[in-house]
């Protein structure tokens, strides 16, 4: 006789092995005049019709400041409505999106790097938005699948 509650565990577990995503790790960094940032990304396994990869996961520093999240995709980091993040990354050619991806730090600033057409460009806001805090400058962005 088959026991209800090893039926229903199978269940459970056929539910969650069925929902489990594959995933792709990334290297990335960027640097620029008093910018260093670099971390791992956790993506999407398969690139989108343009051949992007969907951000979901983000560890790092910058500046030796703590990355504490992603910015969910579709929304601004604070500071720079309404352009907001799509949080996408391709392994070639222009790299970011000119909405790029965006994250908070452990300092209480956020981050947004993206591509403007000619260069990668970091904006960083630091709330609450005193006069001149927030930048918008130059990087050297570079990221790559881990084999």
């Amino acid at each position: 006789m088959r026991s209800p509650v090893l039926l229903a565990s199978c269940a459970v577990f056929a539910l969650a092995v069925g929902r489990a995503q594959a995933t792709r790790l990334w290297k990335w960094s960027y640097t620029g005049a008093g910018i260093a940032a670099a971390g791992t990304f956790t993506t999407s396994d398969a690139p989108d019709d343009r051949g992007f990869y969907r951000i979901v996961g983000i560890t790092g520093t910058r500046n030796g400041a703590a990355i504490t999240g992603l910015q969910p995709t579709g929304t601004s980091v604070p500071g720079n409505q309404p352009f907001a993040v799509d949080n996408l990354v391709s392994a070639t050619g222009g790299q970011l999106t000119i909405h790029g991806f965006g994250y908070a730090l452990a300092n209480g600033a956020f981050a947004n790097p993206f591509e403007n057409g000619a260069e990668y460009l970091e904006y960083l806001s630091v709330p609450p938005h005193p006069n001149g805090a927030d930048t918008e400058l130059a990087v050297r962005f570079e990221a790559m699948i881990v084999p």
